[in-house]
């Protein structure tokens, strides 16, 4: 399973779906791509400071996660998600700069992706499905 900063926003600010999606973290395994950690700080320490972000470590730490770096191949293939679902790509993904990362991550791998809001189902991408 490959997790998007959506979800791990979502359980460390207790937004919906948090309950459900906490207990498929702690039941692993799961990874996150380099880029996607860094989006992830990034939110969290904007809405809580960093406790949120030493929250997101401990929930890494804990869980097992595995953090994978940023190739080539995952470059290459965030860039043509951009284009292909991006913002301003016509496409109702609206995928950012970040989404695209986890996007690339869960394709290259052939791995659900864990994800909340409605921009991902609207690519080609399987995603983890909640109960």
């Amino acid at each position: 399973m490959i997790v998007d900063s959506s979800a791990l926003v979502a359980v460390l600010m207790a937004e919906s779906d948090a309950a459900e999606m906490g207990e498929l973290l702690e039941a692993g395994p799961f990874s996150l791509s380099a880029a996607t950690l860094t989006e992830c700080m990034i939110v969290l320490r904007g809405k809580g400071g960093e406790a949120k972000v030493l929250a997101l470590d401990e929930l890494l730490e804990v869980t097992g996660a595995t953090v994978v770096p940023l190739d080539e191949a995952q470059a290459r293939l965030a860039a043509r998600a951009y284009v292909r679902f991006g913002r301003g790509s016509g496409s109702a993904a609206r995928l950012n700069y970040g989404d695209c990362f986890s996007y690339a991550l869960a394709i290259s791998r052939d791995e659900p992706l864990l994800f909340t809001g409605d921009d991902f189902i609207h690519t080609d991408v399987r995603r983890v499905e909640l109960a």
